[in-house]
């Protein structure tokens, strides 16, 4: 039982790395990375579709998007759709592709860029330690069942914190990471 509790709550804390880097990959650095359109929604014959299922998205250079639609004729959609999305990129089309800059990132952008990083990596810790709030709040209710002695609890309170110290250690390496790519110019 101990075993599946630990393996459970390292299953949730690995999900939250993953959402975490998903995240992460949203925010902007300096630098086009195909992700920070996935927000972008096209209108396209009466539903939003994402930018990437109605065209093919490149990056010619690390500060350049190309966007080829599949369909010449939804162009007008996608650089309406680029426009409303608020990604505060232009976007200048040749009526069959789509070209986006993306604009260098001020002193004060970046350090707003840091805050909302902040801002994913804390929510990030909570929910690590809500996972492993919920192996505990498991392994007490098995002590007071009397199914498991309080050894065994101790053991299994003493694994799920080590375990949360080092997904912690993870996130915090992950954030460092980003932190630094942010204010790299």
């Amino acid at each position: 039982m101990l075993a599946t509790l630990k393996t459970e709550a390292q299953e949730k804390m690995e999900k939250t790395i993953v959402a975490l880097s998903s995240e992460l990959q949203k925010i902007r650095t300096g630098r086009a990375q195909v992700s920070m359109l996935d927000s972008v929604k096209v209108n396209y014959y009466g539903t939003l579709s994402p930018l990437s299922q109605v065209a093919a998205i490149s990056t010619p250079d690390a500060k350049s998007f190309l966007i080829a639609p599949w369909e010449v004729s939804i162009v007008k959609e996608i650089e309406s759709a680029i426009v409303k999305s608020d990604l505060g990129m232009a976007p200048m089309s040749d009526g069959k592709v789509i070209r986006l800059k993306v604009p260098d990132l001020t002193e004060e952008r970046r350090k707003d860029l840091v805050k909302q990083t902040k801002k994913i990596v804390e929510d990030a810790k909570v929910a690590i330690r809500m996972a492993r709030r919920d192996a505990n709040e498991i392994s007490k209710k098995a002590l007071k069942d009397k199914t498991i002695s309080e050894d065994e609890n101790k053991k299994s309170e003493a694994e799920i914190q080590k375990l949360t110290d080092d997904y912690i250690k993870k996130v915090d390496a992950i954030a460092d990471e980003k932190e630094k790519s942010i204010m790299t110019i």
